[in-house]
């Protein structure tokens, strides 16, 4: 069964390099980077940030765009390519009237496009970080950076130069042959960038690197294995001009999803940001004991009053999704009663029983022994109720594929540190999303007519 699942990932792969297409689009975002990095001249950026500033926060978010939208057609016209052409031109009657299993057919093409889009995702980023060690040329004074001209149109030319010395030859593919000498090339000559500066001196490699642009370049990269699946899934059953529209579709109402069902899935306002939580009464440290009393401080005037006796939330997240504190009824004893704050008939609830300071500083007790999972901490959302929201909403917005999980281009120039655990946490989520798209071509893929 791997024999065959790698021989047909391997020709999935090797047709999918050798279309025209893979390689046009791959040169149409290198030269877009160009025009993108000119296009950001005039942004009028004011604010800095610890690796983006001025008109370098405009070149990251087109940049980065592009690949993204590149990417999405990309993956669908060879997604097509290798499997709904295969299917209208009867072709893959000769594989899969063999013993092979039509999951495992299914499965062989999107590892192959999926090696494929590695590849081309791979040189797309190398010339956006290329165009980026470059910077954004915003003064009259600012000089072209000479090394990375040089070593990357250099390892430009010298691949297709040799491409097409071996297709002259050989009888190489040149398309396939340039795309897969370039990227090394490619990556050789960033390396070489990050050790020279504009005026040819050596400098040190980590001066010009950029570890947070390099996670939210990652976080792309992996997007574009969730786009290969939706491309793959649509191509059991449709053609190419439909496979383009669905994928455009699914990658727009991902990026909007937020905006459009999130919203309805998960209704709940915080109150105010927590700026300090101190424990009062806790043996343990953990809230988690009936009379367990913090001290919680507000970072500003919250936008509701709190009183003593309301129900006291909190969560890291400021939609209220994934409360810390579970699901409980309005504390129903008496506050003014230590017996009563410890006794389980009373509750259990997380309950404020003093407010100070103009409600930004209020004092919670678990009364009852109320199942909190951990403590509050600084920058976690105070809220007063549950969330609320549509299930409907919250069931399309769950099995979307959500791209704005992967754009991480805010964090970077708002200077928010992208923790690298949260791209183990993005594949994951794109693991989850890839296997429920294949289970589902496999099905539109089991009754399809072949012969």
């Amino acid at each position: 069964m791997l024999t065959q699942l790698l021989a047909i990932a391997r020709n999935a792969l090797i047709e999918s390099v050798r279309q025209p297409i893979f390689f046009i689009l791959i040169m149409v975002s290198g030269v877009a980077q160009v025009f993108n990095n000119l296009l950001s001249t005039y942004s009028m950026g004011y604010s800095d940030s610890s690796e983006v500033s001025g008109d370098e926060k405009l070149f990251l978010d087109i940049g980065l765009s592009t690949i993204l939208i590149a990417l999405t057609l990309l993956a669908a016209f060879i997604a097509t390519a290798v499997l709904s052409r295969e299917i209208e031109q009867k072709t893959a009657l000769t594989v899969v009237s063999k013993p092979v299993a039509r999951p495992l057919f299914v499965i062989g093409k999107y590892l192959g496009v999926s090696a494929a889009m590695a590849i081309a995702t791979g040189l797309m980023l190398l010339f956006f970080l290329l165009s980026l060690q470059h910077g954004v040329m915003s003064r009259a004074m600012d000089e072209v950076d000479q090394p990375v001209l040089v070593f990357g149109l250099g390892a430009v030319a010298l691949s297709m130069g040799v491409a097409l010395w071996g297709n002259y030859f050989y009888g190489w593919m040149f398309t396939s042959s340039a795309t897969l000498i370039m990227l090394p090339l490619v990556f050789l000559a960033w390396v070489i960038t990050l050790f020279m500066g504009p005026d040819w001196r050596f400098q040190g490699f980590m001066g010009d690197l950029r570890p947070q642009i390099l996670l939210a370049s990652v976080a792309v990269g992996i997007s574009m294995l969730v786009l290969t699946a939706v491309a793959v899934c649509c191509s059991t059953r449709l053609g190419q001009v439909m496979t383009i529209v669905v994928c455009l579709g699914v990658f727009l109402f991902g990026l909007l999803s937020n905006h459009l069902v999130g919203r309805r899935a998960f209704v709940n306002d915080p109150i105010e940001r927590i700026a300090s939580a101190e424990a009062v009464v806790d043996e343990n440290g953990d809230l988690s004991g009936a009379g367990d009393t913090w001290r919680i401080t507000l970072g500003g005037d919250p936008r509701v009053d709190l009183t003593p006796g309301d129900s006291f939330f909190f969560a890291s997240d400021p939609s209220g999704v994934d409360l810390v504190v579970p699901r409980h009824r309005r504390f129903a004893g008496d506050l003014s009663r230590p017996e009563s704050l410890r006794s389980p008939e009373s509750g259990p609830a997380l309950v404020v029983t003093a407010v100070e300071d103009g409600s930004r500083t209020v004092t919670i007790v678990n009364a009852g022994g109320l199942a909190v999972r951990r403590v509050p901490v600084e920058g976690d959302y105070a809220f007063r109720s549950m969330e609320r929201g549509s299930v409907i909403a919250r069931l399309v917005w769950s099995v979307t594929p959500n791209m704005q999980f992967f754009w991480l281009v805010d964090a970077v120039t708002q200077t928010h540190a992208i923790p690298p655990s949260y791209l183990g946490k993005l594949a994951l989520y794109s693991l989850s999303q890839i296997t429920a798209l294949l289970s589902i071509g496999v099905i539109l893929f089991q009754k399809r007519e072949v012969g």
